[in-house]
């Protein structure tokens, strides 16, 4: 892997990942950035997704801001996985609302890393914060065509 660049390794990891992770296709999800640490989702809000006060379910604004952090934390190449999450709900996601999910990495050191995300709308608005604390598996790969 050392004669990829970092870039070139979180672009294989943003493909290799989407192949299998069948939630975030499901959901319409797109990568719409990848970078060493950080990555961009986003997601329609569809009439199926809304709850019982015609807003978007908070459980799945957590699960786009959860996909843009797996992206974000796996894009160094190593298999990384959460080991907490906590998120704030500031605004409510409305059906045909396009929410874009912005993960970046805080702090990597060993094997811990943290990251934020931000949860937004098109017009800007804050939706919600995301905060994950992820934990590497040293020597695995992060996705299927890269070598461990």
């Amino acid at each position: 892997m050392s004669d990829l660049s970092p870039q070139q390794i979180a672009e294989r990891v943003r493909d290799g990942m989407l192949l299998n992770d069948r939630a975030t296709r499901a959901m319409g999800m797109e990568v719409t950035a990848i970078a060493p640490g950080t990555a961009t989702l986003t997601m329609r809000v569809r009439e199926d997704m809304l709850n019982g006060h015609d807003t978007c379910h908070g459980g799945l604004i957590t699960t786009l801001a959860d996909s843009a952090f797996a992206f974000a934390c796996n894009s160094h190449g190593e298999l990384t996985v959460a080991a907490s999450i906590a998120v704030d709900f500031l605004a409510p996601g409305r059906k045909d609302d396009m929410l874009t999910a912005r993960a970046f990495e805080v702090s990597k050191a060993g094997r811990t890393g943290l990251y934020d995300c931000e949860v937004i709308n098109q017009r800007g608005e804050r939706v919600a914060v995301f905060r994950g604390r992820s934990h590497t598996m040293k020597g695995k790969p992060a996705a299927g065509n890269l070598p461990a």
